[in-house]
């Protein structure tokens, strides 16, 4: 009687207050709108998938394939992305609130609008990604790369660019107010109309002679690479 009780309750309990992955929809197939929020999904080999609209909220995808996909407005807020691949993907609209992305691949994904506020992506790789008019506002950048990439008009302000390698990007309206800077590389970049930038940031980067700069700053001599 009392096992029969105890079953009895705990179907109860789970009808009343389902878990979290039985309610997101762990289980179900990889599709437009597809609900995988809390769960479980590292490794997969999801390229080229339609998986625009999906929810991603607090799901651990590490190390998973989604080269090719189309991710437009997708929500991975709070998300584990280490070392997942995205390149050439469509995010468009997506939201990365406080995710991890450490070593994520993003090279040649299109983020146009995407908000990337307070995420956390050390060494996460930019390369030829379009992020025009994305926010990454207070974002951890240490060494992630963006070489070639399009920043037109990014807010990073308050952002953590330790490393960071921005080397020959398009950087026309980016806000770097507040931004940290330590041993940024910015050769060859064009941060003549960069908002926010002041000469404390710039004592601390890598330029060269192919910098431009906003009107009424100036390169420092010699700019602060070091050994890096």
């Amino acid at each position: 009687m009392r096992l029969i009780a105890a079953l009895l309750m705990a179907a109860f309990m789970s009808a009343v207050f389902p878990m979290d992955h039985a309610k997101a929809g762990c289980g179900d197939d990889p599709r437009a709108g597809v609900d995988w929020s809390n769960c479980m999904k590292m490794r997969l080999r999801l390229a080229g998938k339609d998986l625009s609209k999906a929810d991603f909220k607090r799901t651990d995808l590490g190390g998973s394939d989604l080269k090719n996909a189309n991710l437009q407005e997708a929500v991975f807020d709070g998300a584990d992305l280490s070392r997942a691949r995205f390149e050439n993907a469509d995010l468009r609209g997506a939201s990365f609130h406080s995710v991890y992305a450490g070593r994520t691949n993003f090279r040649d994904a299109n983020l146009q609008g995407a908000s990337l506020v307070k995420a956390e992506m050390p060494r996460a790789d930019f390369t030829d990604a379009d992020l025009s008019g994305s926010d990454m506002t207070k974002s951890e950048l240490s060494r992630t790369i963006f070489t070639d990439s399009v920043l037109t008009g990014v807010d990073m302000s308050g952002a953590l660019l330790v490393r960071t390698n921005l080397t020959d990007a398009d950087l026309e309206g980016v806000n770097f107010t507040d931004a940290i800077f330590l041993l940024t590389h910015i050769e060859g970049a064009d941060l003549s109309r960069a908002i926010g930038l002041t000469q404390e940031q710039l004592a601390e980067a890598c330029g060269d002679e192919d910098t431009k700069l906003p009107k009424g700053l100036e390169a420092p001599s010699p700019w602060s690479c070091g050994s890096d």
